[in-house]
């Protein structure tokens, strides 16, 4: 998989693309290696780069670079794990929508789904660009939306609403906790408590 014509794809014509995803073979270990893993790099490097580059400004800064690096490091290690563990509650909730069960399907639909998103991590880099980054969430949801439609799980079309939005509110509480989990190690390591 060419990993630069799969996020134009997804972005630009998402419905034949996941036409394409839905029938290439995939492992879980590939789609983290060769997708996962170098997109979901980019919000905690841009978000490094803003600590370093622009939170240091003379009188403003407060971020040495080791606290920014390891800040970087854990969003990154945890930001993975977040998409996993969305995975595992889509395909855990897939009976529940006469759906089928399959966890290389499931973090098909949840590492795609996330391009948009990791994507809008360059706008880390100016935290006045959060807008946008707001704005590329719900790309990332409706792109999801359009994976569900695929139908990627095999999901009735009657059943991808409740299927869907009971996903999404499983994967944003999954993202609170963890980033709740992200500020506890800072603030503990730091003492910020």
């Amino acid at each position: 998989m060419d990993i630069v014509a799969r996020v134009q794809a997804i972005l630009v014509k998402p419905k034949d693309e996941w036409t394409k995803i839905k029938a290439e073979p995939a492992t879980p270990a590939g789609l983290f290696t060769s997708y996962a893993m170098i997109l979901a790099a980019i919000p905690p490097g841009f978000q490094f780069l803003h600590r370093v580059l622009i939170e240091r400004l003379p009188m403003i800064g407060h971020w040495p670079v080791g606290r920014a690096l390891a800040s970087a490091v854990v969003a990154y290690v945890l930001g993975l794990l977040t998409v996993y563990l969305f995975a595992l509650v889509v395909n855990a909730l897939a009976p529940n929508f006469g759906s089928t069960k399959s966890l290389t399907n499931a973090l098909k639909l949840t590492v795609t789904s996330m391009t948009p998103v990791w994507l809008a991590g360059v706008f880390n880099l100016f935290s006045g660009l959060w807008p946008l980054a707001v704005l590329a969430s719900l790309y990332g949801f409706f792109i999801l939306y359009l994976g569900f439609d695929a139908p990627l799980m095999g999901t009735p079309k009657d059943k991808v609403p409740g299927y869907l939005g009971l996903s999404v509110l499983a994967g944003i509480g999954i993202y609170v906790v963890v980033n709740w989990f992200l500020r506890i190690i800072f603030a503990v390591r730091y003492g910020r408590l």
